[in-house]
């Protein structure tokens, strides 16, 4: 099994930064796709930005785009979301999952593996 584990996460102003971290620890894959979801209260959990993990090929949602930026690290076992010009509506718990296969998969019921999400709040 796999083990998700995000942090990063707080309180920013509007037009601010900030990097969410999601340490992968367990198995190992040499094949998966990691991404990002989040879920505002009231709303359902969207998807925000996923990876390959051996090639890199990246899928951003049309809400984040130019202004998210979805990373890893291979040999830490590391995904990172850095979210700049942040914005009140970015505020979500915010979710890093994952899946075996080298294909970007958008659909959060395709995921198997979930970290316990991590608290975004963006102030105006």
């Amino acid at each position: 099994q796999v083990q998700l584990v995000e942090s990063g996460g707080g309180l920013v102003q509007a037009g601010g930064s900030l990097t969410l971290s999601c340490e992968a620890s367990g198995r190992t894959f040499t094949s998966a796709c990691m991404s990002w979801f989040r879920q505002a209260p009231g709303k359902e959990r969207e998807f925000v930005a996923a990876i390959t993990w051996t090639e890199g090929s990246t899928q951003l949602a049309d809400s984040v785009k130019g202004r998210f930026t979805i990373s890893r690290d291979n040999v830490e076992n590391m995904g990172y979301l850095q979210m700049n010009r942040l914005k009140p509506d970015d505020t979500a718990v915010y979710y890093c999952a994952a899946r075996t296969g080298d294909i970007l998969v958008l659909e959060s019921y395709a995921y198997n593996y979930w970290g316990q999400g991590t608290q975004v709040t963006v102030s105006s």
